[in-house]
């Protein structure tokens, strides 16, 4: 999400009549994202007969605000297909009916993306809150974070995988990784 505002106060209105004032992104600096877990009222089928089932949780991206506000979007359910209204960390609420257009997709991202970047999440069968996090670090510029595309955990209990970084504009590369969890 990118936020473009512009700033005429009228001391420089003056400067701006035979020309088009600057474009001042307001949030490139200070907005942050964060991936993290909602619960949903739905069950997982290998947990149903349980006699205390637990409910699902799944992943979604969500932006903050420059007052570190959680900014409310919708995300679906990967489980049940449910609209939840996410509101703050690890919070929603569950929307009665389907708002398709309210949610966005791979498909939503993948327009935005470059098709380099796409068809990086689209092998790895990333979810969608990668996408949007790939979205988030290139129109924030967030040069040097990463999203992991891929991870095992190996017989001796380490995790190792893949991580898709951004360097630069048009500079991202595939990086494997591995993370010791033994000593």
């Amino acid at each position: 999400m990118r936020l473009d505002v512009q700033i005429i106060t009228p001391d420089k209105k003056k400067l701006y009549d035979n020309e088009l004032p600057p474009i001042i992104n307001v949030c490139e600096e200070r907005m942050k994202g964060l991936k993290h877990l909602i619960e949903c009222h739905c069950v997982l089928p290998q947990f149903r007969r349980d006699p205390t089932p637990k409910y699902h949780s799944f992943v979604v991206f969500t932006l903050f605000d420059d007052s570190d506000t959680v900014i409310p979007k919708h995300a679906r359910c990967n489980n049940c297909g449910v609209i939840h209204n996410v509101i703050d960390v690890c919070r929603s609420e569950i929307l009665p009916g389907q708002e398709v257009g309210a949610v966005m997709t791979k498909k939503d991202c993948a327009l935005m993306l470059p098709s380099g970047v796409s068809q990086v999440l689209e092998s790895y069968d990333c979810e969608v809150p990668d996408w949007e996090h790939a979205l988030y670090i290139l129109q924030n510029e967030k040069w040097g974070d990463f999203i992991i595309v891929n991870r095992e955990e190996t017989e001796a209990g380490d995790l190792t995988g893949k991580i898709l970084r951004f360097n630069a504009p048009g500079n991202y590369r595939l990086e494997p990784f591995l993370q010791k969890r033994t000593v």
